[in-house]
């Protein structure tokens, strides 16, 4: 579509908003939902959306899921559709990080991992204070649990929404130490698009960010120790996961 018929088509600022609505959603909507979303009757959007596909910009498919009568009509934009600003927020991290890659003299999977934990470490340098509760003591009940939070939230807010789907395991350890393991799956990939086509390199990424993640977040703890033992990309397992150990002295300064 050439730009001067774009603008044309969304110059109505109904059927902009419509278009950002479907372009930023995660999964096709209805046009019940987008009507609820935006306020707006469901025939007002119905006409906007067959506008936009009689233009090229947005398609449809029928979904029944089992329900009685009519399908729903449900709305996406078409592949390689413009943006206008509305692509996920992990696209445009992802693009940092691989201009990054790019610019690194090391080989190519390497250059992915030491390019996401130095991100990873960046951005936790952001964190002041501690992680550690004075009143729990022992790592398992205090700085170990949270990291872990610390590391979800941080690891939620790149868009990964990662879930512990095992329980936190205290190990014994020799001369009082203690250590915890965790297995955290990742249920939102924010670059799964490029991952799926690209795994031996956005997956590096994805494993150097909660390698740097997980480092920035214990690096203040005296004698306590972080390390991803382990990291299934998308060529392994779906939803990847990776599980996490963090090890130190049962009572921290």
């Amino acid at each position: 579509m050439d730009r001067l018929t774009l603008f044309k088509v969304l110059a109505d600022s109904s059927r902009y908003a419509i278009y950002q609505e479907v372009a930023g959603a995660e999964e096709p909507l209805s046009t019940f939902e987008i009507a609820e979303r935006l306020d707006l009757h469901p025939n007002t959007v119905r006409l906007h959306l067959e506008k936009m596909r009689d233009a090229g910009l947005l398609e449809v498919f029928s979904d029944r899921h089992g329900a009685v009568g009519r399908p729903q009509h449900r709305w996406s934009v078409v592949p390689h559709a413009p943006s206008l600003g509305v692509e996920p927020s992990g696209f445009r991290v992802l693009a940092h990080l691989l201009a990054e890659v790019a610019a690194e003299p090391t080989t190519e999977s390497d250059r992915a991992a030491a390019v996401g934990r130095r991100r990873g470490l960046e951005r936790t340098k952001v964190r002041s204070g501690s992680v550690h509760d004075p009143n729990s003591g022992a790592v398992e009940r205090g700085v170990g649990r949270a990291c872990i939070r610390a590391i979800v939230d941080e690891l939620a807010d790149l868009g990964f929404d990662p879930v512990v789907d095992a329980p936190v395991l205290d190990v014994g350890a020799p001369a009082g130490d203690s250590q915890i393991t965790v297995r955290l799956s990742f249920t939102k990939c924010p670059f799964r698009e490029l991952a799926v086509l690209y795994p031996d390199l956005v997956c590096e990424l994805h494993r150097g960010l909660t390698q740097g993640v997980l480092a920035g977040i214990t690096a203040g703890e005296p004698g306590v120790e972080a390390r991803v033992e382990a990291f299934s990309s998308l060529v392994d397992s779906d939803p990847c996961r990776a599980d996490l150990s963090i090890s130190g002295r049962s009572a921290v300064a």
